[in-house]
């Protein structure tokens, strides 16, 4: 009896042994074995880059608007500006935020470090009235891999008249009085992107009383509730572009 009990009890001894010894070489395996695959993730979206120029600053005033010099409309649209286009999802570089002086060159520098999609230079007069666009008036020419650089703007030339295009539509869209033009413009003619300048004037179809949903405004360019007009039309302006620039 005794003899029985002590094979069973060894015979228990070696079953536990043996389950303990499988059980590590199981963990063992199992950390060892590769991880499972993981599903790629989707593909990140491309950035859509908008950089905004405010024109003049610092020791230039740019003309006079009322009460205001222009550096200072120009700064406070381009802010109000940021803040719409950053709520649509867009990436917004500035070329200056507060009252500095920035020559052409910098701006220029500034966009194409960027690598934008677009940029519109801000500008203001008591001249005329609607918005100005201005596109580049170089000629069209084909990409190299070192464009001088006066004339960079030629090979976007192209595709800036497409931009302005668009903003025409969404600006006559919106109610404003738009007119189109090309000229040299520094800074902007060294930009190797689409860009436009933008040029604000009074809006002399706006009055008191006028049915056009600002009739509490005066179409003037202290007028903030014009102000946020332009800025709330140029914003739906880059979403179609943006939305242009990613079709296929």
């Amino acid at each position: 009896m005794l003899k029985d009990s002590q094979t069973s009890r060894t015979g228990t001894i070696c079953s536990s042994i043996g389950a303990l010894v499988f059980l590590a070489t199981a963990s063992l395996a199992a950390a060892q074995a590769p991880p499972a695959p993981q599903p790629a993730p989707p593909p990140s979206q491309p950035r859509f880059v908008v950089v905004l120029d405010a024109a003049h600053g610092g020791d230039d005033l740019g003309g006079h608007l009322g009460s205001e010099p222009e550096k200072a409309f120009t700064l406070a649209l381009s802010v109000r500006l940021r803040s719409l286009l950053a709520a649509r999802g867009m990436q917004v570089v500035t070329t200056r935020e507060s009252d500095a002086t920035i020559d052409p060159n910098r701006r220029a520098e500034i966009a194409n470090h960027a690598n934008a999609q677009a940029c519109l230079s801000l500008h203001a007069t008591q001249t005329g009235s609607g918005i100005h666009l201005f596109a580049s008036s170089l000629p069209p020419t084909s990409p190299t891999r070192f464009p001088a650089w006066k004339t960079a703007q030629g090979a976007w030339v192209t595709r800036s008249l497409a931009l302005a295009g668009m903003v025409n539509s969404a600006l006559s869209h919106a109610g404003f009085s738009v007119t189109l033009g090309r000229t040299a413009l520094p800074g902007v003619d060294s930009m190797t992107c689409p860009a436009l300048a933008i040029e604000i004037a009074p809006d002399h179809a706006i009055g008191p009383g006028a049915d056009n949903g600002t009739s509490n405004g005066t179409g003037g360019l202290e007028d903030p509730a014009y102000q946020a007009r332009v800025a709330e039309a140029l914003a739906v302006a880059m979403l179609e572009w943006k939305t242009e620039a990613r079709q296929p």
